[in-house]
C-alpha cells in the first residue's frame, strides 16, 4: 500500500533494487519481512500504550532504526505514508471491528513509535 500512496518511495528500500520493474512488490520476500516487522513493532507499541500509557523501544533498536532511516533519507512525511498504509491494512483485515476508537488507539501507538524513531534520527544525523 505504501507504493500506491507514494510510488517515489521505492528507492528508499535498498532491498527492492533487485526487484524487476514488473515484479509484484507485494510478493517480494524482503518487503514482506519489513512489513511484518513494522506491524509487530506497532502491535507492541499498542500493547505497551494500553498497559502502561507509554511506548518504550529498546535503545539498541532505536539506534539501529534511527541510523537506517537517516541513511534511507526518510522524512516526516514518509512516516505519515506508512501510518496511512498501516491503518488501511488493519482496517481491511478487521472491518467489522474497526471503530473510530480503534483507529485512534492505533494512531496513538504508531505516532509514539514514530516519534521515538524520529528523535533517534535527529541524534544519528548530528553524529
Amino acid at each position: 500500500r505504501i507504493f500506491e500512496i507514494a510510488p517515489a518511495a521505492k528507492p528508499m528500500f535498498p532491498f527492492l533494487r533487485d526487484a524487476g520493474e514488473d515484479a509484484p512488490l507485494e510478493s517480494h520476500p524482503k518487503l514482506k519481512a519489513h512489513a511484518v516487522t513494522v506491524f509487530v513493532m506497532a502491535c507492541e507499541s499498542a500493547t505497551q500504550l494500553r498497559k502502561t500509557g507509554d511506548v518504550k523501544v529498546r535503545e539498541a533498536t532505536l539506534r539501529r532504526l534511527g541510523a537506517t532511516h537517516v541513511r534511507a533519507g526518510v522524512a516526516d512525511a514518509h512516516f505519515e505514508v506508512v501510518k496511512t498504509a498501516l491503518l488501511d491494512t488493519i482496517e481491511g483485515a478487521v472491518p467489522e471491528m474497526w471503530t473510530p476508537e480503534m483507529k485512534a488507539a492505533w494512531e496513538e501507538a504508531y505516532d509514539q513509535l514514530a516519534a521515538a524513531i524520529k528523535e533517534e534520527m535527529k541524534l544519528a544525523a548530528s553524529a
